[in-house]
């Protein structure tokens, strides 16, 4: 009986003692015990900085090959796809109505011609009787000088002089106007055999024909395109990056293309542009990136990416990234020193695509640092104590 109500004397307090020495461990181990953290430590890596961009295939250069002159297409000789060459011909108009402009021409060139003929053969004569009238005349003046003949006759030998000069200007004049008909004639010919040459249509450099736009029969006019065709020696990526990405990006620079229709596959590319304008709304900067050496089958337009090679550093101390964290206006890191946090200032270089940052200054070769969720990290204090896990 004595030994019943012992037990029950003793219950409650062996129950509070196990209460007690449960929470004295759960406040040791869970609430005064240093948190466990992932470290990451300084140390000598090859980085490479590369910048992202994404854009379109596209040629530096196209050409719209169109017609000078209105007409039907009577015969097309490429086809979308086909590689030409400088000079070969590609479209050939209907050309009747300019072969009988240029007879035309060619007969009113000859006829004028003729014309030339006849009067140049008339001044000749004009000329001689000239020459004739004047000595004539010189004769008689002497003679009438002399009062040997009368003076009426002296003046008609005069005024037969003054003709014959009159014929000779005569002449002179119309063989100018017959020039100036050479000289329109002239024209007109070469301009009716131009718009003949102009139902010719030629490739007017090498390229590749990527669009026919217009087909047989079809009336083409003036600057109607009837191909497209583009340079395939310079074939770019037009590549949109970042501005705050551009650091190191510069004429010359390596990269590597990833074309959306291969990703398995890496090109090698080199950055021959740089655009100067930037685009006020997304805030990136037009980058042509072309492919070396250039492609011999693509299609412009298919989607691009490029990794631009804008810096290459090795063994140099870096980090990873996301041990990084800005503190007011201060970059830097959780430095650990006697299992202890500090928060260290940090000065960084370039950064890979690995995730991994260089470090200037502000660490040295073997420092230690605290890796931790970003949530983690905003609790983190100066003189906080840490344990590695």
């Amino acid at each position: 009986m004595e030994r019943g109500k012992t037990l029950k004397r003793i219950q409650p307090w062996l129950l509070w003692s196990v209460i007690l020495i449960g929470a004295v461990f759960v406040i040791k181990t869970k609430i005064l015990t240093p948190p466990r953290i992932e470290i990451d430590t300084v140390v000598a890596r090859d980085l490479t900085a590369q910048v992202y961009g994404n854009g379109t295939v596209e040629a530096k250069v196209m050409l719209a090959i169109s017609s000078k002159i209105t007409g039907r297409i009577i015969e097309i000789f490429a086809d979308q796809g086909d590689q030409v060459t400088k000079g070969q011909l590609l479209t050939r108009l209907e050309d009747t109505d300019f072969i009988q402009q240029e007879r035309q021409a060619q007969a009113a060139l000859n006829k004028a011609e003729a014309t030339r003929a006849v009067e140049e053969t008339t001044l000749r004569k004009a000329q001689a009787t000239l020459t004739l009238a004047e000595k004539n005349a010189q004769r008689f003046a002497d003679l009438a000088n002399k009062d040997l003949i009368a003076h009426l006759e002296f003046e008609q030998y005069q005024t037969a002089s003054a003709v014959a000069l009159e014929e000779v200007a005569r002449s002179k004049a119309a063989l100018q106007v017959i020039h100036m008909e050479e000289q329109l004639n002239q024209a007109s010919l070469d301009l009716s055999r131009s718009r003949l040459a102009d139902t010719r249509i030629f490739a007017p450099q090498d390229g590749v024909i990527i669009s026919r736009n217009l087909e047989q029969g079809a009336t083409v006019t003036l600057g109607l395109p009837i191909f497209t065709m583009a340079d395939p020696q310079m074939i770019w990526v037009k590549a949109n990056v970042d501005e705050a990405l551009l650091g190191g990006v510069a004429v010359g620079k390596k990269a590597a293309i990833t074309l959306r229709s291969d990703q398995n596959t890496s090109r090698p590319g080199e950055v021959v542009r740089l655009g100067r304008q930037s685009d006020r709304v997304t805030e990136e900067l037009e980058v042509n990136v072309a492919f070396t050496p250039p492609l011999a089958s693509y299609r412009l337009g298919e989607q691009a990416d490029v990794l631009i090679l804008a810096e290459r550093k090795d063994g140099v101390p870096s980090l990873r990234a996301t041990a990084l964290i800005s503190r007011a206006n201060d970059r830097g890191v959780w430095r650990i020193s006697q299992d202890e946090l500090q928060f260290t200032k940090v000065q960084t270089g370039i950064e890979d695509r690995q995730g991994f940052t260089e470090i200037i200054s502000g660490l040295t070769h073997g420092d230690q640092v605290a890796l931790a969720p970003p949530a983690e990290m905003a609790k983190f204090k100066d003189g906080m104590k840490v344990r590695s896990q």
